[in-house]
């Protein structure tokens, strides 16, 4: 299937749908395996700016994805969160879709598309969260990269102040150091409207070292896991961030 039906494809899915990020966000790639069924368990950590209490903002996720076609991936995702001390409460629905639209190795760079929408627990007021963005990823020697920008927009509901679409940008590098384990780093920001970026103190820009493991299992079972720690580069941004994702594929 050619790059423009896939295009058209992906759009279409999101269209009839159409912030801050959470500590428990990770990155994306453009690959998809058809037929590959996924459990993934995602969570993070940060201390928040400001806080004379030392309250920590936590977030976790459970979810169940699917390799619908050779270039469809779509999961569900059941989210919690909790300021301490309180407990870990149900959040948020979310439906994500992953769209490869280019083969893998076919160009210098592979592209993918994202498409989630969120719905709040407390989406009367709250509203529908829409994101979309490409997704990128290239090679350089031993060096992998990942390079992710998204739109991020919230829908109805009952706001106090005018609906913006924010700008979010992803980065990742990892290379192997032995079989089965990577080392690497993971950056994440939010620099506010898309076409009116918020003053550079106001922006949120965490960076820090990230871990990556696989352990494969009978047939193509196999265990995938990442975890970074990320310090802020700006006065507005979270403290403390610690994120982890595992991944049961089968």
């Amino acid at each position: 299937m050619k790059i423009p039906v896939r295009l058209a494809a992906a759009v279409a899915l999101a269209l009839p749908f159409a912030v801050q990020a959470d500590p428990n966000d990770y990155i994306q790639g453009p690959a998809v395996e058809y037929g590959e069924r996924e459990i993934e368990l995602k969570a993070g950590t940060w201390k928040l700016r400001g806080d004379e209490d030392r309250v920590r903002q936590s977030a976790a996720a459970l979810s169940v994805g699917y390799g619908a076609t050779p270039w469809w991936f779509t999961e569900l995702y059941v989210n919690y969160e909790k300021e301490s001390p309180e407990r870990f409460k149900y959040d948020a629905f979310e439906w994500e879709n992953k769209f490869q639209l280019t083969e893998p190795n076919q160009y210098f760079v592979d592209v993918g598309l994202l498409a989630e929408i969120e719905i709040p627990r407390e989406h009367a007021t709250e509203g529908y969260e829409l994101k979309l963005g490409p997704l990128f990823q290239w090679d350089t020697g031993a060096v992998r990269w990942n390079a992710n920008l998204f739109f991020e927009r919230r829908f109805r509901g009952q706001p106090e102040e005018p609906r913006r679409t924010e700008m979010q940008y992803q980065l990742q590098a990892r290379v192997p150091v032995r079989h089965g384990l990577d080392v690497g780093a993971q950056a994440f920001g939010e620099m506010g409207p898309w076409n009116h970026w918020e003053p550079r103190d106001e922006q949120l820009h965490r960076i820090g070292p990230a871990i990556f493991g696989k352990v494969k299992l009978e047939g193509r079972e196999s265990i995938q896991w990442n975890a970074a720690y990320l310090v802020p580069l700006t006065d507005a941004t979270p403290r403390n961030s610690f994120r982890v994702q595992v991944e049961y594929e089968f």
